[in-house]
């Protein structure tokens, strides 16, 4: 048996022996992007406008000017329309989830009888994909705007806003009971040295930016989520390009000041597409693939593949099209599904 061949074999034993995770195709919302030339840099006392994501009228603050706060205390209380929708929306999607799991349940009994089409139990299990669907992307949107759905018991207008990071309240913007529309500065902090990250943005994409916009870098095999928060106004002489601003607000370990890498700007209305994890995808016969499971014997590999097409990606999920809403996959370790599948393509022979 030749070296290649018991590789093989070791792997597809470990196949067997590993815990494969998997997870179902899903709904993602993906923004526009484009990819920049970016730099470390650091300023002292940099003030950052905490901003709205939904619109709606502001209620209370939970500070003052001059009061030093922590990463994640509240900031502001926000009621809105939007967000009372949503959460109604999210209450109700969960009973139309149950009643579809309870009429899913019976019509398979019944089928299991003979007394109902495969059919009519299809239309039970899409109508029960459908909603679970677009339960989990209301779930989604949800937790973005902070909102704990597991404590979600009725329908609720108030969205709070959170310090993205420790410093001190520099001015109240708002005025209380006014109106906030989405993006609008509510209050500033002042923070003291603080890291940001420097991106230069052609001219043409200038006008289609805002304040707030997602900047993803890669740092030492790691992603950074930073977020616009100023659109400088004057153009760097040397590349001619707009210079936009992006705090980085989470803890990053030894980050080298000047360092120049590479980063993605996300922008504009965000688009839905039928999404899987980026660590499903696998380069396989000098195409992309996606690893799914399927009915096997004893010992045969429980995998097979498909090939997907790309259509757009961000920093976690990829928009792909080849499987379908609900679809499971193999969403990591797919280097073991795919060695043993390469030795299935060996044969048995030397």
């Amino acid at each position: 048996m030749n070296k290649l061949l018991l590789t093989a074999l070791t792997l597809t034993a470990s196949l067997f022996a590993t815990d494969i995770p998997e997870a179902k195709v899903q709904m993602h919302k993906f923004n526009k992007s484009v990819e920049l030339n970016a730099q470390v840099i650091q300023l002292s006392n940099a003030q950052q406008s905490i901003t709205s994501l939904v619109a709606g009228h502001l209620e209370k603050y939970y500070v003052k000017p001059a009061q030093k706060v922590k990463q994640g205390q509240k900031i502001a209380l926000i009621e809105s329309i939007v967000v009372s929708k949503m959460s109604a929306d999210y209450i109700a999607l969960k009973k139309q989830l149950n009643a579809a799991e309870k009429n899913y349940k019976s019509v398979e009994n019944l089928y299991k009888k003979g007394m109902t089409s495969m059919q009519e139990l299809n239309n039970q299990e899409i109508k029960r994909s459908k909603i679970n669907a677009q339960l989990t992307a209301l779930e989604s949107q949800l937790e973005t705007l902070g909102i704990n759905v597991d404590k979600l018991t009725k329908a609720t207008p108030n969205f709070v806003l959170y310090a993205h990071s420790g410093g001190t309240v520099s001015r109240l913007l708002k005025p209380l009971h006014s109106s906030v529309s989405v993006s609008e500065p509510v209050l500033t902090i002042v923070k003291k040295q603080a890291y940001y990250i420097k991106s230069y943005l052609p001219l043409e994409y200038a006008t289609k930016v805002k304040l707030g916009d997602k900047i993803v870098v890669e740092y030492a095999g790691e992603n950074i989520i930073t977020h616009i928060t100023q659109i400088l106004p004057k153009i760097d002489e040397t590349t001619q390009r707009v210079q936009v601003l992006s705090s980085v607000d989470e803890k990053v370990n030894d980050l080298f000041l000047n360092t120049y890498l590479e980063s993605t700007l996300y922008f504009g209305d965000a688009k839905e597409y039928t999404a899987v994890k980026k660590s499903a995808l696998s380069f396989f016969n000098n195409e992309w693939v996606v690893f799914v499971p399927k009915e096997a014997e004893k010992d045969e590999v429980p995998y097979t593949l498909v090939v997907v097409k790309i259509i757009t990606e961000d920093e976690s999920y990829v928009a792909i099209e080849g499987l379908n809403l609900g679809e499971e996959y193999v969403s990591a370790k797919s280097y073991y599904v795919k060695s043993a599948l390469l030795k299935d393509s060996l044969g048995d022979g030397d």
